[in-house]
């Protein structure tokens, strides 16, 4: 008896001890602004190419890596480590908001003296749209640089505040809204040889035009005597490539012109081959997926390298031995990212990776090898290093979960239909560690469907969003969908939402509530939504447009009107308030402020100078004046996305809401 009843001891313990191994997470777990998230990612190393040696960069030192077995040869010298970033050269510095340049003894070139908060010099332009990250761009030689002056003195101050001072002080930014007078830019060619200036002879608008020029993707040609660019038209549908000759400005011709009845939209800098200078590849939508062309310096189509019903993500560069280029691309899976080596001559794909999960890879000087940073919906992060030629790879790292010993959610993805009934659209599913089946458990949608991003893809936990992995431990189903808008299958399915934003994707997404109704573990009088920025509009018009669907929404940075966002953005998708203004009525949400039923918090920052604080103040005016009631919530100081532990308090209170008002 007394065995039995040792054994029965033992065993409770035992089950007691294994109950306790599995630990909980918190926010300061999972939350970028959180005190233990660092800990909570998977191992990384950092790998850097030095022509065509693999280096192994450390807090302190770096390390030569041995390339057919992956392990460290020795540390650099310190004359290695020199050589190997390039030694002392030219740099550009904004200052007093005048563009010098710094060259490689330290001396200082003034470029400008007319700068200003007015007219910028050296910076990113057009609101970084156009895949527009820099404003200043070196020649091959280094002995010319290119770079944006941006006139925003006609543009209207949007009437920003910091709070902080004893007295408040006024700090507007320069918000161009649709509709309204743009910026003005031109760019400016500096010669280091001569400390001489030079602008290029651009279209401008004239004097009282509201057109405008989108100047974007400068490249230089090899021999550092010609700037090639794509200019837009105001209504961004007629798109064309331009010389300019760099010593003078003086405009050489049109290469290329794209046009459309939608609009175009030009991502990408022209490549020169680099065994051949006289020919250049192109990025372009033109047959529906975004795909590679080659053309000569004339401005004729050689042709077509890359074919099909998928997109080509990124080009990573070349090979220069066997003539190929090294792409990222979507061939395999919409929701997957592989390697592939595209060969020019012949058009032939070789995959350089697995075949599986989602990759990003980095070339080395040469483009005989590379290094393939990976994960798959199983695998944390895994890095490779591969060669172009064979295919052939060396491990040099494989991260271990660092997720072991807590209570991991259940995550899951699959399609279904859109609402035109044959589109597949691609959704994760996060369940609860102890998911029960038999179950009914309240649910949140989590949306963006906006352009330009995706929620779905192939890497560790599905792209899975830490905040809901916090969710699903408290006892909640997270459901994501990627509706037609986003990004990544192709022009018919991004311009599916043309002149009319929010209207196909709440379709899309309300395919996606009709699955989950047809679950028996989805309570489908407990559900919420919740998105941010454009998941934030889409948020608000779910619940207004269907109030008797969503019990509970956290909207956070949401656009309430798009006559009230910036011109770049909002003029591509919707066109202008005078020329599509039933388009602006339709999806605007001031008039339907009194069909708010659910529980309803808004949140912003209050300095947000991306959706202006008057999307979120029309709102609660408009509701006021229906007798309609949310809640709101502002981050002092904060702009579009909160900073920091700010974060964490986000979250915490986003989750918060829901157990409020959904969880019962």
């Amino acid at each position: 008896m007394m065995k039995i009843k040792f054994l029965l001891l033992l065993l409770c313990t035992t089950l007691s001890m294994s109950g306790q191994e599995k630990k909980l997470f918190t926010l300061e777990d999972l939350n970028f602004g959180g005190t233990n998230y660092r800990n909570m990612q998977p191992e990384n190393k950092w790998y850097a190419w030095w022509g065509d040696e693999l280096i192994r960069i450390d807090k302190e030192q770096c390390f030569l890596v041995d390339k057919k077995t992956g392990k460290d040869i020795r540390p650099l010298t310190d004359n290695e480590n020199n050589e190997r970033k390039g030694g002392a050269k030219a740099t550009t510095i904004t200052k007093d908001h005048q563009l010098y340049v710094v060259d490689a003894q330290g001396k200082e070139y003034q470029l400008t003296t007319d700068g200003s908060r007015e007219i910028v010099y050296g910076q990113s332009v057009h609101r970084n749209e156009f895949g527009i990250s820099k404003g200043t761009f070196w020649s091959p030689d280094s002995q010319r640089l290119a770079f944006y002056r941006m006139d925003q003195s006609m543009v209207t101050d949007y009437p920003q505040v910091d709070i902080f001072p004893r007295s408040a002080t006024y700090e507007p930014d320069k918000y161009p809204m649709a509709g309204m007078t743009s910026h003005v830019v031109t760019v400016g060619v500096y010669d280091v040889q001569t400390n001489k200036t030079v602008y290029l002879k651009t279209p401008q608008p004239m004097e009282g035009s509201e057109e405008v020029c989108y100047f974007t993707n400068i490249a230089w040609s090899p021999d550092s005597k010609t700037i090639y660019m794509f200019e837009l038209n105001r209504g961004q549908n007629d798109c064309r490539l331009v010389s300019y000759d760099a010593a003078t400005g003086k405009r050489l011709g049109e290469l290329y012109r794209e046009t459309s009845d939608k609009y175009v939209e030009p991502m990408h800098p022209i490549v020169f081959l680099p065994w051949d200078e006289t020919k250049f590849m192109m990025q372009s939508q033109r047959d529906g997926y975004n795909h590679l062309y080659l053309f000569n310096n004339k401005g004729e189509l050689l042709k077509q390298l890359t074919k099909g019903p998928w997109v080509v993500e990124e080009v990573l560069g070349f090979n220069k031995k066997d003539k190929s280029i090294i792409i990222i691309s979507n061939e395999k899976n919409a929701i997957q990212r592989n390697i592939y080596s595209v060969n020019i001559k012949t058009g032939k794909r070789t995959l350089l990776d697995n075949g599986r999960g989602s990759h990003r890879g980095e070339l080395s000087e040469s483009g005989k090898y590379l290094i393939d940073r990976y994960t798959e919906p199983d695998v944390p992060r895994n890095i490779d290093v591969v060669s172009t030629q064979t295919a052939k790879g060396v491990r040099l790292l494989t991260a271990a979960d660092p997720w072991e010993g807590y209570e991991q959610p259940i995550f899951e993805c699959g399609t279904i239909k859109a609402a035109d009934g044959k589109t597949d659209l691609y959704y994760r599913m996060v369940k609860p560690h102890n998911f029960d089946a038999t179950k009914k458990y309240p649910t949140v949608v989590y949306v963006y469907g906006g352009p330009h991003a995706h929620n779905v893809e192939a890497s560790w936990h599905w792209q899975s969003r830490s905040w809901e992995t916090y969710m699903a431990q408290k006892g909640y189903v997270l459901f994501i969908l990627d509706n037609r808008g986003s990004e990544n299958r192709g022009l018919a399915f991004e311009q599916a939402t043309f002149h009319q934003l929010g209207q196909i994707e709440m379709q899309d997404q309300m395919k996606g509530v009709e699955y989950l109704k047809s679950l028996p573990y989805v309570d489908a009088d407990r559900m919420g939504i919740h998105g941010w920025s454009f998941g934030g509009f889409m948020t608000i018009s779910l619940m207004l447009n269907y109030p008797d669907v969503f019990k509970v929404g956290v909207a956070g940075g949401p656009v309430i009107d798009w006559k009230w966002y910036e011109i770049m953005y909002g003029e591509r998708y919707m066109g202008t308030p005078q020329n599509n203004p039933e388009g602006y009525a339709k999806i605007s949400l001031i008039d339907k402020a009194k069909n708010l039923k659910g529980k309803l918090q808004i949140i912003t920052g209050y300095n947000d100078n991306t959706v202006v604080p008057q999307h979120c103040l029309s709102f609660l005016d408009a509701c006021i004046k229906a007798g309609t009631q949310p809640d709101f919530f502002a981050y002092p100081g904060e702009e579009h996305n909160m900073r920091g532990h700010a974060s964490v308090h986000l979250h915490e209170r986003i989750t918060q809401y829901f157990e409020d008002y959904l969880k019962h």
